[in-house]
């Protein structure tokens, strides 16, 4: 089965300073297909502000995996998701988060059709994963049949202190197979 990317963008502007640089324009959201699933991720997010040293936790609103393969018997699929470091300007010493401080949490489906069993990522906060690699954001282990499942995952970034104030930019990919 062949991976659906799809791109999200999210914004981190930190505190204390005024930014750097500009605002880019908004990231697209990039999106193949492969016959019968879809997935969706909003095409950007802006996660708000912190101050060097803190932590800032933001939504990425909502992810859905729609499976209309219907009889296809198991039709089970594994969503993943990573993430490429934040950067402001041309990034380097002082200006990038590297994506190990970077972490995801899934939370549980915020809307589910469909029979299958569904499973999580990682349901709380307590289960939150670091995007140094590729993690399993949902999946549907069992069943067949049409189905849809959304969630609203969560970002935590661990901000570096001693960092160059500015709007950090970088990509969380959630893909399907």
């Amino acid at each position: 089965m062949r991976v659906l990317p799809a791109v999200l963008g999210p914004l981190l502007l930190l505190g204390g300073a005024p930014p750097l640089d500009g605002v880019a324009g908004r990231p697209a959201t990039v999106l193949a297909r492969t016959e019968g699933v879809n997935i969706t991720v909003p095409a950007s997010v802006s996660l708000g502000s912190a101050f060097t040293g803190g932590v800032l936790n933001g939504s990425l609103g909502t992810v859905t995996v729609e499976d209309f393969r219907g009889p296809v018997n198991p039709n089970t699929w594994v969503t993943t998701v990573t993430a490429t470091a934040f950067v402001t300007g041309a990034g380097g010493a002082g200006r990038t988060i590297a994506n190990g401080q970077v972490s995801y949490w899934s939370g549980q489906a915020v809307r589910s059709t469909g029979g299958g069993t569904l499973v999580p990522g990682q349901p709380t906060s307590a289960q939150a994963v670091p995007l140094d690699a590729a993690r399993v954001a949902f999946s549907k282990t069992a069943g067949n049949g049409n189905n849809t499942v959304s969630w609203a995952p969560t970002l935590r970034i661990a901000v570096p202190s001693g960092i160059v104030a500015g709007t950090y930019r970088g990509t969380i990919t959630h893909s399907v197979a």
